[in-house]
């Protein structure tokens, strides 16, 4: 795999985190209300069900920020092992992060953040050349 497919994959991920909270608004908010406009007199959603939606804005926040740099270093001719290795930590890394959050685990859904984060400022310095 190259980087292209593990920012692919990563997007296809983040693309699909949407369906783990949007479905919980079927079973209590019902269907009607869950096609129709946001209302704030809606019953609250279960409390996975409001993480997992802040994971996903989350995931699409930062995907913003990894995909240049991964199709940066594509671009610029710096694939290597260790970028192809970067590009694979992100998509687990990321993945942790949306079901360690759903989970509510605080301090493991930092770390694994951290990690991403990570990979993102270390192909930011390869393309800049500062490593």
């Amino acid at each position: 795999m190259t980087e292209i497919h593990w920012l692919a994959a990563t997007a296809i991920m983040t693309g699909l985190f949407w369906m783990s909270y949007a479905t919980p608004r079927f079973f209590v908010w019902g269907i009607p209300a869950t096609l129709g406009n946001p209302r704030s007199d809606l019953p609250a959603l279960p409390a996975w069900a409001k993480r997992a939606e802040a994971a996903h804005k989350n995931a699409t926040e930062n995907l913003v920020v990894f995909a240049p740099l991964a199709i940066g270093v594509v671009m610029l001719g710096l694939s290597s092992a260790s970028t192809i290795t970067l590009c694979s930590v992100y998509f687990f890394a990321r993945f942790a992060h949306f079901v360690i959050y759903v989970m509510g685990i605080p301090v493991a859904r930092t770390l694994a953040f951290a990690a991403a984060w990570l990979v993102t400022m270390l192909l930011g310095l390869t393309i800049l050349g500062l490593l």
